[in-house]
């Protein structure tokens, strides 16, 4: 019997807004029921998490215009002794967005780059209140990510 497909969802949240977003996530990504969805807070995840997983999906909130000072940790922790390991890794993000959610996708594809992985979808941004569409994109986005690991895609 072949090893299982993993996905790993990794987020923060501090209001409750993402958290929200990345619960959306995970129902839809579990729908997949090929694949093997683990969902971590970000300071709860570290390096054996992400080298056993074969896609990414990182949620965080807007502060200050950047990621949640949680998922930067979670990118110190790991970036040194994940070097090499996940290079290819497909990903995507979610944001919890106050503002405009753009600088912390731009940071978030800067150190994804670093790591050497592919983003495998468009940045989901939820800007402001969320409506019952953002959870509906977020599931879509969940159930995505996790087919294309079920199917060999990425």
């Amino acid at each position: 019997m072949s090893e299982s497909k993993r996905l790993l969802v990794v987020y923060h949240t501090q209001s409750g807004n993402t958290g929200r977003l990345a619960d959306a996530v995970l129902v839809g990504a579990r729908r997949v029921t090929e694949v093997e969805t683990r969902m971590l807070r970000a300071f709860d995840a570290g390096v054996d998490d992400l080298v056993g997983c074969d896609a990414l999906l990182l949620g965080t909130p807007e502060n200050f215009g950047y990621m949640s000072g949680a998922l930067k940790d979670f990118f110190d922790r790991t970036y040194y002794p994940c070097e090499g390991l996940t290079t290819g890794l497909p990903y995507a993000v979610f944001v919890s967005a106050g503002n405009d959610g753009r600088g912390a996708v731009r940071e978030i594809g800067r150190i994804a780059t670093g790591y050497g992985w592919k983003q495998a979808a468009e940045p989901l941004i939820v800007r402001g209140e969320i409506a019952a569409e953002d959870l509906l994109r977020c599931e879509e986005l969940g159930e995505a990510m996790a087919t294309g690991v079920a199917l060999g895609i990425y």
